[in-house]
């Protein structure tokens, strides 16, 4: 490749100079030659040198240039084509210089290649292109995620990303297989190698082996994705990212906790997010035992009427289109509201007599399983039950003893 470029070069830049007889001729010219001569230079090679340096320069322009419009004739990557240049930018630059120092030594080695040097560059390219490949396989997949994002949600965002890694990896792999090649190593002898050495390496990479399938589990169980807020193992928190071998959780006091998914794939989860209508709100309240019975039973329907009547709470008349969820295709024998995550339940009784109170349960969910707003609604609720209370003259009771004696008059006589 450098050579072609370099007879490229020649014909716009080195013959021209050539032709004109009197150049060598010149008396400045033989003179600078002579002092140059013992480093390996001349005027000759000099000019072709900064001619080389001014078209790569100006050159890079018009490679980029044929680089988008190749692309853009792709259609699934012409929306894209200039996220892709920008990924790529720095790196064929760097392509560029190490093209442009191999020609220059070309040049100053009397136009022939240095064999060491040739094999080193071989290598510096094959680097630079698989960091080029590793690129724009990235940026690709960040843009398709994005679009995956802004439309309904087919494939999960994780499993792209899990594939990517792979890839990724796979990329240095073949890239570091190249690097290999040229440099001289026998490619047969690591492959037999890694054979006699596959069983120590599976022993000392059997954690990460273990975590790689507990990626696996975690992305086609379908129990949590990015962005849902799980409980798991005492640990609390927000899913940041589903890795190859850990997961991380952005807890809700700004820590950043990582699971390996090994030990989250064999760990009950309670995946908070998995709900689409109904946050529980559940209460015990204790009322003083002096209470009348009638007074109660009034308190209680009250609290069932407010309830049943309040926006923000769900009840068996409150609709939810099960459509809009999708289901999956496989056969189901739990209802519609189990599987989908809906709750409606909305119960209160007197629960039971305790030894400083009687208590009343509570039990109903509000239609927002949005923290925020599940609070204002259980405030809302939790005042009204105190102006119900306050109606019907009944008080709340509170951890108490009440010592009685049986002769007071005894006790006064021992007095």
């Amino acid at each position: 490749m450098v050579k072609k470029l370099y007879i490229l070069f020649t014909i716009f830049f080195y013959l021209p100079l050539y032709a004109k007889d009197s150049f060598t001729s010149l008396a400045s010219v033989s003179f600078i030659d002579k002092v140059l001569t013992p480093y390996g230079l001349s005027v000759m090679k000099i000019s072709i040198i900064i001619a080389l340096f001014l078209v790569i320069y100006f050159i890079r322009k018009v490679i980029f240039d044929l680089i988008q419009s190749n692309i853009s004739k792709v259609k699934s990557l012409k929306s894209y084509s200039k996220d892709i240049l920008n990924s790529i930018r720095k790196s064929s630059e760097v392509m560029m210089i190490l093209i442009n120092i191999e020609l220059t030594l070309y040049v100053y080695n009397d136009f022939s290649s240095i064999e060491d040097f040739g094999t080193y560059f071989n290598i510096a390219y094959s680097f630079v292109l698989t960091f080029i490949v590793f690129r724009v396989i990235n940026t690709i997949s960040n843009i398709k995620l994005e679009s995956i994002n802004a439309k309904e949600k087919k494939i999960k965002n994780e499993v792209i990303n899990v594939g990517v890694r792979i890839l990724n990896i796979l990329i240095w792999i073949i890239g570091s297989l190249i690097v290999l090649h040229l440099a001289g190593v026998e490619l047969t002898a690591v492959v037999s190698g890694l054979g006699i050495g596959g069983l120590a390496v599976a022993l000392a990479a059997k954690d990460s082996l273990a975590n790689f399938f507990g990626t696996l589990s975690i992305l086609f169980s379908d129990v949590f994705s990015q962005g849902d807020w799980i409980e798991v193992d005492g640990k609390e928190g927000t899913v940041v990212e589903i890795g190859l071998r850990v997961t991380k959780l952005r807890t809700f006091d700004n820590a950043l906790i990582a699971i390996p998914n090994a030990v989250l794939a064999n760990k009950d989860v309670r995946n908070w997010n998995k709900r689409s209508l109904g946050r529980r709100i559940k209460m015990n309240l204790g009322i003083k035992y002096n209470s009348k019975p009638q007074d109660i039973k009034n308190a209680l329907s009250d609290i069932y009427k407010m309830l049943d009547q309040h926006q923000g709470i769900a009840t068996q008349n409150t609709k939810f289109d099960h459509s809009m969820q999708e289901r999956k295709k496989t056969r189901i024998v739990t209802s519609k509201d189990d599987e989908q995550g809906v709750k409606k339940t909305l119960l209160v009784y007197l629960d039971e007599f305790s030894g400083s109170s009687i208590n009343i349960l509570v039990y109903s969910f509000s239609k927002s399983v949005v923290w925020s707003e599940w609070l204002e609604v259980k405030q809302d609720v939790m005042f009204k039950i105190m102006e119900i209370f306050e109606k019907n003259s009944i008080e709340f009771a509170f951890p108490s003893m009440s010592l009685y004696h049986e002769n007071e008059l005894d006790l006064l006589d021992k007095k």
